[in-house]
C-alpha cells in the first residue's frame, strides 16, 4: 500500500491528480449519455463537443498557464487540417483538387491515426518557429501578434491555390470521427495539460503569470516555459484542426479563422480560463446550449403546439449568456476552481489536513 499524505502539500496534490480522472469520467458519461439515449443526430454532436475539448483544453495549455490570451491557434488547427488531408486524401482525389502538392505528399496515402499524429506535429514546429518571435513580446502586444499570425496564415491559405485549393473546399477525407475517437483524444488532451500544469515547467509559468518581477528575479525563464506550453498547445489544436476535417469530410481556410477563434474564446472564458476543468466545463456548457437552442429554432411540439424560437435566437441569447457570465462571474463558472476529490476521500480519513 502506498503511504498516506501527511502534509497539506501532499494532500494537495492528490487532489489535483484526481481532477484529470474525474474530467474524463465526466466526458465518457456525456459519450455513454448521448449514444445510448439520444439519436444519430445527438451522437454527432457529441463527437463534434470533444473535438472541441481537444482544441479548447489544447489552447488552455498555453493561455490558462501563461495569462496570455492568444488569437492565432485557429492557425494551428488549420495547419492540421491540411496536413492530414495532404496525407490520407486518395492520390487520384489529390491530382484533381491540389495538383501544386509536392510529389511525395501527392502519392501519400497514410492511414488516419500517424496523419492525426503528424498534424499535430507539423503544428507544434510551426508554433516552435512562429512563438521564437511572438513570445518575445507581452500582454496585448503578444496577443496582437498572434492575431496578425492567425491573418497570414489564412491569406496564404486562401490564396496557395495549387497546395490548399485556396478558397474552394477540400472534399473526401474520410469521415472516421465518431464519439469515441473524439472522447480519446479529448482524454489524452486533457492527461497532457495536466501533466503539464503540474509539472516544473507549468508552474514557472504560472509564476510568471501571477508575478514577472518576482519570477525574473527567482531565475525563471518566462520565455523559455512560454514557448514549451505554445508548442504543447499547438500539438493539440493541431490535431483538433485534423478531427474537425475527418468529422465533416470537408475543410475550407475560412472554417479555421475567425469563427472557430471566437468560439474557443467564449468556451474558455464562459467555463473560466483559470483552471482545467473551467476549460472542460465551458465547452460542454456552451456546447449543449448551442444544440438546445438550434432544436428549438427548427420547433418542439407539446401536445398540439409547435413551439419554435424566432431564426437567429441562438447567437443572440449565446452573447446575451456570455455578458451575464463576464458581469456576475467574471472569473467564469468555476472561478479557476478544479474539479476533484475532497481531501477527506484522498487522505482516507473523516478530517482534512488542509
Amino acid at each position: 500500500m502506498s503511504p498516506q499524505p501527511t502534509t497539506p502539500h501532499q494532500i494537495r496534490r492528490r487532489m489535483a491528480a484526481t481532477t484529470p480522472v474525474l474530467l474524463a469520467l465526466l466526458l465518457l458519461a456525456f459519450v455513454l449519455a448521448a449514444t445510448l439515449l439520444g439519436d444519430r443526430a445527438t451522437a454527432r454532436m457529441a463527437a463534434e463537443t470533444l473535438i472541441r475539448v481537444t482544441l479548447v483544453v489544447g489552447f488552455w495549455i498555453f493561455a490558462g498557464n501563461s495569462g496570455v490570451i492568444s488569437f492565432g491557434h485557429a492557425a494551428f488547427a488549420c495547419l492540421g487540417a491540411y496536413t492530414s488531408a495532404w496525407l490520407t486524401l486518395q492520390p487520384a482525389m489529390k491530382t484533381l483538387l491540389l495538383p501544386g502538392l509536392p510529389g511525395f505528399l501527392a502519392q501519400a496515402h497514410w492511414p488516419v491515426l500517424p496523419a492525426a499524429l503528424a498534424a499535430g506535429l507539423l503544428a507544434a514546429a510551426l508554433a516552435l518557429i512562429s512563438g521564437a518571435a511572438i513570445l518575445r513580446l507581452s500582454g496585448i502586444a503578444a496577443s496582437i501578434a498572434t492575431f496578425a499570425f492567425l491573418a497570414m496564415v489564412n491569406t496564404i491559405w486562401a490564396n496557395w491555390t495549387p497546395v490548399t485549393g485556396g478558397t474552394s473546399s477540400v472534399v473526401g477525407l474520410a469521415r472516421y470521427v465518431s464519439p469515441w475517437v473524439a472522447l480519446g483524444w479529448a482524454v489524452a488532451a486533457i492527461l497532457a495539460a495536466a501533466l503539464h500544469a503540474a509539472s516544473a515547467s507549468g508552474l514557472a509559468l504560472r509564476a510568471s503569470r501571477e508575478d514577472e518581477v518576482a519570477a525574473a528575479a527567482s531565475g525563471i525563464d518566462r520565455y523559455r516555459h512560454r514557448l514549451l506550453a505554445y508548442t504543447v498547445s499547438a500539438f493539440f489544436c493541431g490535431v483538433g484542426g485534423a478531427l474537425m476535417g475527418h468529422f465533416i469530410g470537408v475543410i475550407n481556410p475560412d472554417s479555421f479563422y475567425l469563427s472557430l477563434t471566437f468560439l474557443m474564446l467564449a468556451m474558455l472564458v464562459m467555463g473560466g480560463i483559470g483552471s482545467l476543468s473551467g476549460a472542460v466545463v465551458g465547452v460542454l456548457a456552451v456546447s449543449l446550449a448551442v444544440e438546445a437552442l438550434v432544436r428549438l429554432e427548427k420547433g418542439v411540439t407539446l401536445g398540439t403546439t409547435t413551439f419554435a424560437l424566432p431564426p437567429g435566437s441562438q447567437e443572440i441569447l449565446i452573447a446575451l449568456a456570455m455578458i451575464l457570465v463576464l458581469v456576475f462571474r467574471p472569473a467564469g463558472l468555476l472561478a479557476g476552481r478544479e474539479i476533484m476529490l475532497p481531501a477527506r476521500w484522498v487522505t482516507g480519513r473523516g478530517t482534512s489536513n488542509q
